[in-house]
């Protein structure tokens, strides 16, 4: 079955890159706030300033068309200028995610090559000592604190005239995914994309200029960045946190009186809990976004009353700049359609999904399993220097084989179940772990939990559940498995439980699960049969 595009990505006549954008707003409306943050306001004629003051900057510094730089802060607009500056240019930002141990950062740098680092004031003693293991690495320059370089640079510099020159299908904001197999890639995202992205968005989720839009995800992530230039492609004013903290998002959300933010489940479970936020008015939201992860039951059912008629999944990947499909207000309003809150919703404006035999390639009757496949003018370059991962992620005819498993009902809805490469096969049957893992989700005194296949001599691999028990709790294993066998055929059942102090995880807070299987499966191959 497939979903395809009602009109094109880019409307006749609209702006073809981000500097074009930017450039629009500063002519248009030179006067209106652009952005918020820490007390700092800025007019779109004052972003577009830095912007070109910054162009001139990396220009002097010898950076060049093709080059990369980086960025390893928390957030902040230095980030976003950075990008919008390597737009103009020809070069492209590599985003650094700050969780990254410092290794990791090592691999990040060396792999984009970068020329020139901003650095945020807590990470500049980790980047001193990583200066001899980063050899293209030609200066850093401090952001923000006491020691901030950032602003006597760009003021050094007269702002680049003109309008910039830009091919629509070059890279400029080179995002890295998140590794759980190896070592991250680098996504390449091109103004074409980003702003198909952004146009493919806003048809859903009605972002205009009078829009203000929250931007608390961190911007080494596509829900930070591509967030980010969504407002800037609408002309919105954006409001951005330094760091997702749940009680500074409610402050926000109410005093900034936002129309528009993008949430992972982790944070709206910790917003739930923050002292008194159901007597704040957050009645200004008009779409409250979330996705990234798995939204677990119980969280949902206590942000419904908090944001009644406003919340949307939405399941997306950093190689379609983001969000591919969007499951609306409505839907999860409406008891008669209760189901469908497992789904990830129907395919937003421009993008086609299909749902594909992971072997084969050949699509799979409705309502069977398989590997979802996206087609959109969303979709990014490539993978930065790896022609064969990005050939064996993108088909000749343009489809991004996505990793995830997955379903689509005869109504057109998605259902995203787990990944293809954590789908268990037990005894010939295909056992999606994101099933299981719901259902224990909802049983008490579970406060985390992961379920991979270990190997079985008769059924080739089996289910078990990995849980962290909540606080004060003792969990009982024949209890568990009873709740288990209550909600799910038996071949989906676990068939042990254990308990653990807290489950690994990389970076980004995605559970690594070939490290919990590497024990079970030690000294054999994974098989099925």
């Amino acid at each position: 079955m497939t979903l395809s595009p009602d009109r094109p990505a880019v409307p006749a006549g609209a702006p073809t890159d981000a500097p074009g954008l930017l450039g629009r707003w500063a002519a248009e409306r030179p006067d209106a706030e652009a952005l918020r943050f820490a007390g700092v306001r800025r007019t779109w004629a004052e972003l577009d300033e830095r912007v070109r003051r910054l162009a001139t900057a990396l220009r002097a510094d010898g950076v060049r068309a093709g080059d990369r730089v980086a960025v390893l802060d928390l957030n902040h607009p230095s980030c976003l200028e950075m990008t919008l500056a390597c737009a103009r240019i020809g070069a492209a930002d590599a985003v650094v995610n700050f969780r990254l141990a410092p290794p990791e950062i090592v691999y990040v740098l060396n792999d984009a090559g970068a020329v020139l680092l901003l650095v945020g004031p807590e990470f500049v003693q980790a980047v001193e000592g990583l200066r001899e293991h980063t050899p293209a690495l030609r200066r850093t320059v401090r952001v923000g604190g006491p020691e901030d370089e950032y602003e006597a640079w760009l003021a050094a510099h007269e702002p680049e005239q003109g309008p910039a020159e830009v091919d629509p299908d070059a890279c400029f904001v080179q995002l890295y995914t998140s590794g759980t197999t190896g070592f991250p890639k680098g996504v390449m995202l091109t103004h074409r994309a980003m702003l198909a992205h952004s146009t493919n968005v806003a048809e859903s989720f009605e972002v205009d200029h009078e829009a203000v839009v929250q931007v608390a995800m961190p911007l080494f992530h596509v829900g930070g960045t591509s967030y980010a230039l969504l407002a800037i492609h609408f002309g919105a004013r954006m409001v951005m946190l330094r760091v997702p903290d749940p009680a500074a998002v409610v402050e926000q959300l109410e005093t900034e009186r936002i129309t528009h933010t993008f949430l992972v489940p982790a944070l709206l479970a910790a917003l739930t809990r923050v002292p008194g936020v159901a007597d704040r008015d957050l009645s200004a939201i008009k779409v409250l976004s979330y996705g990234a992860s798995p939204m677990p039951l119980p969280v949902m059912r206590a942000c419904l009353p908090l944001f009644p008629g406003r919340m949307h999944q939405v399941y997306g990947m950093t190689e379609a700049c983001g969000v591919v499909t969007a499951l609306g207000a409505a839907d999860h309003e409406d008891p008669s359609v209760a189901h469908r809150l497992v789904s990830a919703g129907t395919p937003i404006h421009g993008v086609e999904i299909e749902v594909r035999d992971p072997a084969t390639g050949e699509p799979v009757p409705t309502g069977e399993p398989g590997e979802i496949w996206v087609r959109t003018a969303q979709l990014m370059k490539g993978y930065w220097q790896q022609p064969e991962a990005t050939a064996a992620a993108i088909t000749p005819d343009g489809w991004l084989r996505s990793g995830d498993g997955g379903h689509l009902d005869a109504d057109g809805y998605v259902y995203v179940t787990d990944r293809v490469k954590d789908m268990i096969v037990s005894g010939g049957e295909n056992v999606y772990p994101a099933e299981i893992e719901r259902v224990l989700a909802e049983y008490p005194g579970i406060a985390d939990v992961a379920v991979i296949g270990v190997p079985d001599e008769r059924w080739g691999e089996v289910p078990r559940a990995i849980v962290v028990a909540a606080a004060g709790t003792e969990l009982d294993e024949a209890a568990v498995l009873a709740h288990c066998r209550a909600h799910l055929a038996p071949y989906k059942c676990p068939k042990g439980v254990d308990v653990v102090s807290e489950l690994p995880r990389n970076p980004t807070g995605k559970i690594l699960k070939k490290d919990l299987r590497a024990p079970f499966w030690a000294g054999r191959e994974r098989r099925t049969v």
